[in-house]
């Protein structure tokens, strides 16, 4: 696999130089894990699992490496990288969603690509061509000269999505043991388009179950403090990984948080825009506060 260091904490984010098809190695994990610094820990755990940009060689896709890696949530990980130094572990894809969606259900299948697919998850998004393994780019642009088989897509979430949330799992679960409750921050980005470039922000929290309502307004208050302006739940009310860690009456938090593109990426360079620092700035400035509250 040729890569190309990324920028995040670990200093183990690997990047494809020209987008889909460089492939992965077998060793190497479909995600990476930094947890917090010690002595700094919270209940806080934070997660990238849409920012991979590695596509592995049994792909096979026939769009474009643009159309391919249009899906991304581009550089998200980069932004959030300060999470553990501020008390927040962090868990972030390295594989591309286009490969396989790790904020779907793992049989969240789309029939018009699955030979064979059995559907008890036929959601509105699989049959759009967003299931856990995609008929579609992020674009609209079919990925695929055919169909799948059933083997083909049950092996890559055996490889990729299985394990990821395993140890997202591990992490809930080990944060709720040390302080008595976990609470899950999802990042995410959106492109400007998604909210017309009205909303900056926008928080999902599964309209007010997934999360208490004090989370919430707290995230709303410390994002309008840096003077970006925040929705709620639409048009993203929280995935797969908020509907499954939402349970605050047993310790368990989780908000979805998408970022509009338009604040720190051109979206038709694929490459930074001239917002960049000013959004990783701010967001420094909301994730140290926030992982304060929950230090205090």
């Amino acid at each position: 696999m040729k890569t190309n260091g990324g920028a995040a904490a670990s200093g183990r984010a690997f990047r494809c130089e020209a987008g889909y098809g460089e492939g992965m190695d077998a060793p190497q994990p479909p995600f990476w894990i930094v947890p917090a610094d010690a002595g700094r820990a919270t209940p806080l755990v934070f997660a990238s699992p849409h920012s991979g940009d590695l596509y592995p060689d049994d792909m096979g896709a026939t769009a474009s490496a643009r159309a391919v890696r249009s899906a991304e949530d581009a550089a998200v990980d980069q932004l959030i990288d300060c999470g553990p130094g501020e008390g927040a572990s962090l868990i972030a894809a390295r594989v591309g969603r286009a490969y396989v969606d790790l904020n779907r259900a793992p049989d969240e299948w789309d029939p018009a690509l699955i030979v064979d697919a059995v559907a008890p998850r036929a959601s509105a998004k699989a049959q759009a061509g967003y299931g856990v393994v995609a008929r579609l780019a992020g674009d609209g642009t079919p990925l695929y000269g055919r169909r799948l088989t059933r083997s083909e897509a049950e092996a890559r979430v055996a490889r990729v999505h299985a394990p990821y949330h395993a140890a997202l799992a591990g992490m809930m679960q080990a944060a709720r043991a040390e302080f008595g409750r976990a609470v899950l921050i999802d990042w995410h980005s959106m492109p400007a388009r998604a909210t017309n470039g009205v909303v900056d922000v926008v928080l999902g929290d599964r309209h007010g179950t997934s999360c208490e309502a004090l989370l919430t307004r707290r995230l709303r208050r410390l994002f309008e403090a840096q003077g970006l302006t925040v929705g709620l739940n639409r048009p993203y009310a929280g995935g797969y990984a908020t509907q499954t860690w939402g349970r605050p009456d047993e310790g368990f938090q989780a908000v979805q948080i998408e970022l509009s593109r338009g604040l720190y990426w051109d979206e038709a360079a694929w490459a930074p825009s001239p917002g960049w620092k000013r959004c990783r700035s701010a967001l420094r400035r909301v994730i140290a506060e926030l992982c304060a509250d929950w230090r205090a």
